[in-house]
């Protein structure tokens, strides 16, 4: 018999002066019950607080159990936070993908990065792709019955074999009949191609794009991302796309858009980033990426950042006080992401900016997304160039280097570390255009 997972609702933080602080709930308490009913996970407990008279059963860090009466409006947030938000624990996934990037990480690194989730709920709370191979019955009559949407699903490809060769899971044949299950209940997807040279690229992209298209709308959109290979990659047969391929695809692709606006009003299949930064190919303009549906997966990222920039580019100060020199650091790919932003500040009187793009030596050369980058490719990177400078030199950087909300890196190397080392003062920067504007403006008051 399977063993089961014990629910556990345990309560990380309580916003300050919510319905919960009020009524004097702790960091450290559990949540047992809402109106009788034992929640699995966040999406149920939305559900049940949506009332406007609820019972809330707590279980406090003394052992003491309580039932709290609430009145409350209707939808009015309690002012609850979790240690997680799926509180029977997180499903994990059972794949083996040949392409799988946890799987290409190197040994010693923090025990989360090594953690592959494939869980339904997650999918629909943060945009986390599933693959549907471990879902059950149960499962997707609970999507249906509380209509969880929209989800994001890696497809890869719809070829039965095909997919399970990907996957590595004899259950990954059923993803057509799983998503028209889902599309019968007006279940809205978002899907995902992870493309490899000579696997499931050309006319197997084609079929897998056409087929997805049959379910449309309730299918959104399908991003082509190319696969991630780093030096820790094992399967001999995989690789890297090159510049001409890129152009080729981002040329076939462009056709299916054309055909797709004409018979759908829609672009429906988009491609990431890096392929027309790998071309060398012109990003798309803003109304392209349709409401940027998959932004989170690098799929019109950097045209959002221009535009956020340019919008918001009269905000930037005309000159700073004194003369101030600055150094953006950022991976091989975001050079040319950055280098139109470096022009403008470098407008600025009294203000210059340089660009140093930085190699991966950690995950190796073929990754070139700045998001990778680790302290130890920050030390080795700059080496030279802090020979060269003197004094306390500035770099910027961007926080999604980091773990969120905290100065590490992927590598466990803090901040302050790499401050040390190399004898610089590091800022850490949100990337959003709006965010560079912001900390221009405030070196403009010092």
């Amino acid at each position: 018999m399977k063993a089961v997972t014990p629910v556990k609702a345990e309560i990380s933080d309580v916003i300050q002066k919510s319905i919960a602080d009020e009524l004097g709930i702790e960091k450290g308490d559990i949540l047992i019950s809402v109106n009788g009913i034992v929640p699995q996970d966040l999406i149920d407990y939305r559900y049940l607080c949506a009332d406007e008279y609820i019972d809330v059963e707590i279980k406090k860090c003394n052992h003491e159990r309580i039932i709290l009466e609430i009145e409350k409006d209707p939808d009015e947030d309690l002012g609850l936070v979790f240690t997680q938000d799926t509180f029977d624990g997180m499903k994990r996934c059972k794949n083996k993908c040949i392409f799988c990037f946890v799987d290409q990480m190197p040994p010693n690194l923090r025990d989360t990065l090594y953690v592959k989730d494939d869980d339904y709920r997650l999918s629909l709370l943060y945009g986390n792709f599933i693959t549907l191979t471990n879902i059950s019955e149960k499962d997707i009559s609970r999507i249906i019955k509380m209509h969880i949407s929209p989800i994001y699903i890696s497809v890869h490809s719809t070829n039965p074999g095909l997919r399970k060769k990907i996957l590595n899971n004899p259950r990954a044949g059923e993803i057509i009949t799983q998503i028209s299950r889902l599309a019968d209940a007006g279940i809205q997807m978002h899907t995902q191609i992870v493309l490899c040279p000579g696997i499931n690229d050309g006319k197997h992209l084609q079929n897998t794009i056409d087929d997805l298209a049959k379910f449309w709308p309730q299918v959104r959109s399908v991003a082509v991302v190319p696969v991630g290979i780093t030096k820790y990659q094992k399967n001999s047969f995989l690789r890297s796309y090159t510049p001409m391929e890129a152009r080729n695809i981002i040329r076939d692709i462009s056709s299916l858009q054309r055909e797709f606006k004409g018979k759908l009003k829609t672009n429906f299949v988009f491609l990431a980033d890096e392929f027309y930064l790998l071309a060398g190919q012109e990003i798309p303009p803003y109304e392209h990426y349709e409401g940027f549906p998959q932004i989170e997966n690098g799929v019109g990222l950097v045209r959002f950042f221009w535009h956020d920039f340019q919008k918001n580019a009269f905000k930037l100060p005309p000159a700073l006080k004194t003369f101030q020199k600055f150094y953006f650091v950022t991976g091989i790919s975001g050079e040319p992401v950055l280098r139109p932003i470096m022009k403008k500040l470098n407008e600025i009187k009294n203000l210059e900016v340089s660009l140093i793009p930085v190699s991966n030596d950690f995950f190796g050369n073929s990754v070139t997304v700045t998001g990778l980058l680790t302290g130890h490719d920050l030390i080795m990177g700059l080496s030279e160039w802090r020979k060269k400078e003197k004094g306390m030199p500035e770099i910027f950087i961007t926080s999604t280097m980091l773990k969120f909300s905290e100065n590490v890196f992927l590598d466990n190397m803090t901040v302050p570390q790499v401050e040390k080392v190399l004898n610089c003062k590091i800022n850490v920067l949100d990337p959003t255009g709006t965010a560079i504007i912001k900390a221009f403006s405030e070196k403009a008051q010092t």
